[in-house]
């Protein structure tokens, strides 16, 4: 599926931002409070902490009684298709690796399901660039 990256921004408003650190100076952190302040719904995902964001934390995507559109992967290559198969059985849109983060196997099997990848990009970066832009 080939969607913009605007589209992606316009038609979804809950991300699930798996790895997100409670450490305020972690980049993981910084980026769900970009999008917090930018409206969307930040559902972080990360088994070591209860609130992240003022938002309850849940251990997995499938745990999250939340409808997650957008999944933000802050997690090395070797965990990513793991995550890409979660995002698949809760019927997550988008899939995105940040910047940095790329795996193939992962992108595969995300389109083969459907689902729009983004990789190696940062969505808080993409986000207020596409914002500027369209002022």
């Amino acid at each position: 599926m080939n969607i913009s990256l605007a589209e992606i921004f316009s038609s979804n408003n809950v991300i699930g931002i798996v790895g997100i650190s409670p450490d305020e100076t972690r980049d993981s952190y910084k980026v769900g409070r970009y999008l917090q302040k930018c409206g969307y719904r930040v559902i972080p995902i990360n088994p070591k902490a209860d609130i992240i964001l003022g938002e309850r934390c849940y251990p997995t995507l499938e745990s999250c009684p939340i409808q997650i559109e957008i999944v933000d992967i802050f997690r090395r290559p070797e965990f990513i298709l793991p995550i890409v198969k979660e995002a698949v059985k809760i019927k997550a849109k988008v899939i995105w690796m940040q910047l940095g983060i790329s795996d193939q196997p992962s992108h595969k099997q995300a389109v083969e399901h459907g689902l729009t990848v983004v990789m190696d990009k940062c969505i808080a970066e993409e986000h207020a660039r596409i914002m500027t832009i369209q002022r």
